[in-house]
């Protein structure tokens, strides 16, 4: 397999970069860079059905992933994970085509294994040692848990309030944790700090370019588990967004190699807490930017971020996709949680069961029809919550 990349694309100005150097954002505007593949090559010699004899990971998709030489893959196995058809918790909604990707089945138990195993992956092969990310949780285990499989050195910024699970897998995997007051955003200011004087390449969500790749792989296995057609609604929990875009970002590859020849991409809507959407304020303001979420309080810590870097990429992808944006309460994503374990037996997160919440208010208000084909996205395992269900 090879690897197609040409180069790196500013979504802001448009600047071309090399790809074969190391980048954080845009040298000339600060904006996000996506990596951009010769896809018209790809479409040429592999099609969706070739696909079919390859190991169930996310490197089954390598023409389209960044990492140029294999040798330099850090895997544990990320990906492949069942888009199950939730037929009793369908039932009890009213839907006819109800679905859950799972992602709580990954080698770190959350989407954040996607991420950092592609980021993790090409820093290596760019010569990087040493990184760091701030983190609100599994972003920070994932990126352990990837350095110590390359081989590379890994520093964490975390909120005191962060699950214990994140922060004990974090220390096993042999990652220097640094805990800091504040939130996700006070612990990225830190880490800068820190960088000024112990260089180490920033990993940061969409402050680099090579997690969103993992990250798109989810749109590329829902296409592939629906026999490369799209659904009609993706719910998705957002934090920084970058599976959100991610996913965006799959379909138009897939669109522009013939990948899906019946199909129109879906409604994609942002769920986020009521004590900290920055998103969904800006959209239904109709603003291009989010303005910093004071006092930013959930329980879900993957949802417990103030201001998102690609803000303007997640507001354009809901405005692109016809999708829309909503709050839901704590109490609410708790009780989801519970909701779906029962139905189906899935044990989600509080971020993957806010989804659910979200879904009710969507079909109660005529949003999505309960006839649609809808996708609910679980980031990752209940498993990592145990405090909050404590008796």
């Amino acid at each position: 397999m090879k690897s197609y990349l040409t180069h790196l694309e500013c979504t802001g100005c448009g600047l071309r970069h090399d790809a074969s150097e190391l980048h954080t954002v845009c040298t000339a505007c600060a904006k996000v860079l996506y990596p951009r593949y010769d896809l018209a090559a790809v479409k040429k010699m592999l099609s969706p059905w070739d696909l079919a004899p390859r190991e169930q990971n996310m490197w089954r998709y390598f023409e389209v992933l960044p990492v140029l030489d294999a040798t330099n893959v850090a895997t544990l196995g990320e990906g492949g994970t069942p888009l199950m058809r939730a037929n009793q918790l369908g039932e009890s909604l009213g839907c006819t085509d109800l679905y859950i990707k799972d992602e709580g089945l990954n080698p770190t138990a959350s989407f954040k294994a996607r991420g950092m195993a592609a980021a993790v992956s090409k820093a290596k092969e760019l010569g990087v040692t040493k990184m760091m990310v701030p983190s609100a949780g599994n972003a920070a285990g994932a990126m352990a848990a990837y350095a110590a499989r390359a081989g590379l050195e890994a520093h964490l910024f975390m909120p005191k309030s962060t699950p214990q699970s994140n922060i004990l897998e974090s220390g096993i995997a042999g990652a220097e944790v640094e805990l800091v007051d504040g939130h996700i955003g006070d612990a990225g200011r830190i880490a800068r700090e820190r960088a000024v004087t112990t260089p180490m390449f920033d990993m940061s969500t969409m402050k680099e370019p090579y997690r969103v790749e993992g990250k798109k792989t989810l749109g590329y296995e829902i296409a592939e588990s629906l026999e490369w057609t799209l659904p009609d609604v993706i719910v998705y929990p957002t934090g920084g967004g970058t599976g959100l875009l991610g996913m965006w970002k799959a379909f138009a590859e897939m669109e522009e190699m013939g990948w899906l020849p019946n199909s129109k991409r879906p409604r994609m809507i942002a769920v986020q807490a009521a004590g900290c959407a920055p998103v969904v304020k800006a959209f239904l303001e109709g603003a291009d930017h989010c303005e910093p979420w004071e006092n930013a309080q959930t329980v879900a810590a993957g949802l417990r971020v103030p201001g998102p870097y690609a803000d303007y990429l997640i507001l354009q992808c809901l405005r692109e996709s016809g999708g829309t944006a909503l709050t839901v309460t704590d109490d609410e994503a708790l009780a989801c949680v519970r909701e779906i374990a029962v139905a189906e037996g899935i044990f989600a997160c509080p971020e993957g069961a806010a989804t659910l919440a979200a879904l009710k208010k969507l079909l109660a208000d005529g949003t999505v029809g309960k006839d649609e084909r809808i996708v609910l996205l679980n980031t990752g395992s209940g498993l990592k919550y145990l405090d909050l269900f404590q008796p």
